[in-house]
């Protein structure tokens, strides 16, 4: 959820601090801060609030360094405050940013305040610093004294530390949260995501979990969880810096909603040889492992359980193979019953969030041996604990509210119900037929965003609406859920999602003018039945608008719009409905004035629990 961005180089880090952030703020945060070191003192500058008013309090109060430090916060222990804001500094010496959680604080602070520590702020973080000034008077380097205090730390952690006395030594560590190192010419970066460090480097070192890094100009040196020296690989990004600009768009949201057609396009790309999947798309094993079993366990949080969702009902309906579905917040909770020959499939944009990670981890403590990450970051710590991975390929995705990594995780979902399909009850005439409708996919979102503007009129209707239901069925019960937190989280209107078929269960009791209702409505086996719940909306004088297949006969009247989406199979008709309610959504956000990119409270990749 943080951002965190260092630096140790033979010029001033501070402008490449202040970037390094600004590229962060997709990420979710509520205050901003830098430090760096300069003739042996401390330097240090918080703001509460955006990078921008970081940047005019260091403009109107100029501080500069070879090394340093920086952090975009979003509170978890203490309210957003510029004392609560990173870096923390222990007595002028020791400086700390960190990402994460630190579960044990309580106790450190109790042990920290009886030595004589003066806490200033209401963090988790501030125990780290100060416990590394501890462990300093008693070792003999900056480096000791971190792999002293690490030890003593329960939960999950992204650290850079520099202190006052070392000016040419930078400290990088992980434990459950994502770093990286930038490998430049003649000087080193950390960041907690590689975007940040783009215009200055595009080599980078990916630390592994429990890795220790020892950074100065001359060398870097990484200690393993079980503190030998080892070297990790140099990766060249294909990112450039201008890959996670906005460009013509007005915001990254919308940018990433037209991108979608290219994006699927590289989510097919290579995969297929004359129109047949290619297993080894999954893995050079992915043959053995689907041979093997049985029964599929999908984990994920948030859009990516919706996508999950989504894969249930493929997953039984083509495939013909038992699935269940789970928050993965809920499973490693509640005891659950796996048998061995279960797939763990996870799902995570960002492939860092700790939800899922933890899940996959007690699903393998309860004897599942084989595991499925989708995911879009190829480095990420999901890819790297699942035997087996297809890349969603969407690109960047800068807005908090997903839309490509969606729908490239719902042609994922598709290609592996493909792949197990072909061991149960999947025909090689339905798996042609799935193949060709997943390749005029692009073409048929293409059509879709041509709606843009007449669903930019309908928003209009919102500007005034607190709350709002949304109805689907089938597979479009999760794209109904999709949409109404689409809704929420960049509008700010409450938003829910039912089956259609509940209605009558409680929901009707909602309906009245000010309630507006969005129905997915596609042309298959559940739309005599879906036109039915609609009826008793419109009865109850509820105001429907509803996206339906252009081939179906219907006229709109005082309480039903109708918007015609194009004709596509029913197979991947999720993919395709799932664009007008990013695109309504989006409108009703910029109508009600909101931050599109960076809604309140919300962060773009979840690493704590």
């Amino acid at each position: 959820m943080c951002g965190i961005v260092g630096g140790i180089a033979q010029r001033n880090v501070v402008p490449i601090l202040i970037e390094g952030l600004k590229r962060l703020e997709y990420r979710g945060y509520d205050s901003a801060g830098l430090a760096v070191v300069h003739d042996n003192d401390i330097y240090r500058k918080r703001e509460l609030g955006k990078v921008i008013g970081l940047e005019a309090l260091i403009e109107a109060d100029p501080i500069a360094g070879y090394l340093g430090i920086a952090h975009t916060r979003w509170a978890t222990h203490g309210k957003p405050s510029t004392a609560n804001a990173h870096p923390h500094v222990s007595r002028d010496k020791i400086a700390v940013v960190h990402n994460g959680i630190i579960e044990n604080h309580e106790h450190l602070r109790e042990s920290q305040t009886s030595n004589g520590y003066v806490f200033t702020s209401e963090t988790d973080t501030e125990t780290i610093v100060h416990e590394i000034h501890h462990a300093r008077e008693t070792t003999d380097s900056l480096l000791a004294a971190v792999k002293k205090t690490v030890q003593k730390l329960e939960g999950a952690f992204a650290l850079g530390i520099m202190s006052a006395d070392e000016p040419d030594t930078l400290i990088a560590c992980r434990k459950g949260s994502p770093l990286v190192i930038g490998v430049g010419f003649g000087e080193y970066f950390i960041a907690s995501d590689v975007a940040a460090l783009l215009p200055v480097t595009q080599r980078f070192i990916f630390l592994e979990e429990g890795d220790i890094a020892k950074i100065t100009i001359k060398e870097l040196l990484i200690y393993d969880a079980d503190d030998q020296l080892v070297k990790r690989p140099i990766k060249q990004s294909q990112l450039t810096a201008d890959a996670v600009d906005k460009g013509e768009y007005r915001h990254y949201m919308l940018k990433e909603i037209y991108e979608q057609p290219f994006a699927i396009s590289q989510t097919l790309e290579g995969r297929f040889i004359n129109n047949r999947l290619l297993e080894n798309s999954f893995g050079h094993n992915a043959a053995e492992v689907f041979d093997n079993i049985k029964s599929v366990q999908i984990l994920a949080c948030g859009t990516s359980y919706h996508s999950g969702l989504v894969a249930r009902y493929w997953f039984e309906k083509i495939a013909r193979v038992p699935c269940n579905i789970e928050v993965a917040s809920e499973f490693r909770y509640r005891s659950p019953v796996l048998s061995p020959d279960t797939l763990i499939v996870t799902i995570s944009q960002s492939g860092e969030t700790a939800d899922t990670l933890a899940a996959l981890q007690e699903a393998k403590k309860l004897g599942a041996k084989y595991s499925i990450a989708i995911c879009n970051v190829p480095e990420s710590s999901l890819v790297r604990e699942s035997d087996l991975v297809l890349m969603t390929r969407a690109g960047p995705e800068i807005g908090v509210a997903s839309t490509k990594a969606f729908t490239t995780q719902l042609v994922t979902l598709m290609m592996l119900v493909m792949a197990v399909g072909r061991r149960f009850e999947l025909t090689e005439e339905m798996e042609q037929k799935i193949t060709s409708e997943l390749f005029s996919l692009p073409k048929k979102i293409e059509q879709v965003l041509q709606l843009d503007e007449e669903i930019k009129i309908l928003s209009q209707q919102f500007a005034e609406k607190q709350h709002s239901l949304f109805l689907g069925r089938g597979t479009h019960y999760p794209i109904a859920m999709e949409g109404a937190l689409k809704l929420k989280e960049i509008s700010y209107i409450h938003a829910e999602a039912y089956p259609a078929g509940e209605l009558k269960h409680g929901p009707l009791a909602l309906i009245d003018v000010d309630m507006p209702v969005i129905v997915v409505a596609p042309n298959d086996s559940l739309l005599e039945k879906l036109k039915s719940n609609m009826q008793e909306v419109a009865a109850r004088g509820g105001q429907l608008i509803v996206f339906m297949d252009e081939t179906l006969a219907s006229e709109s009247d005082k309480n039903i719009q109708i918007v015609k989406v194009p004709q596509v199979g029913n197979e991947i008709s999720p993919m395709v409905y799932t664009i007008p309610l990013q695109l309504l959504s989006y409108h009703v956000a910029v109508l009600k004035g909101t931050d599109v990119d960076q809604p309140r409270n919300l962060a773009k990749s979840v690493t704590v629990e």
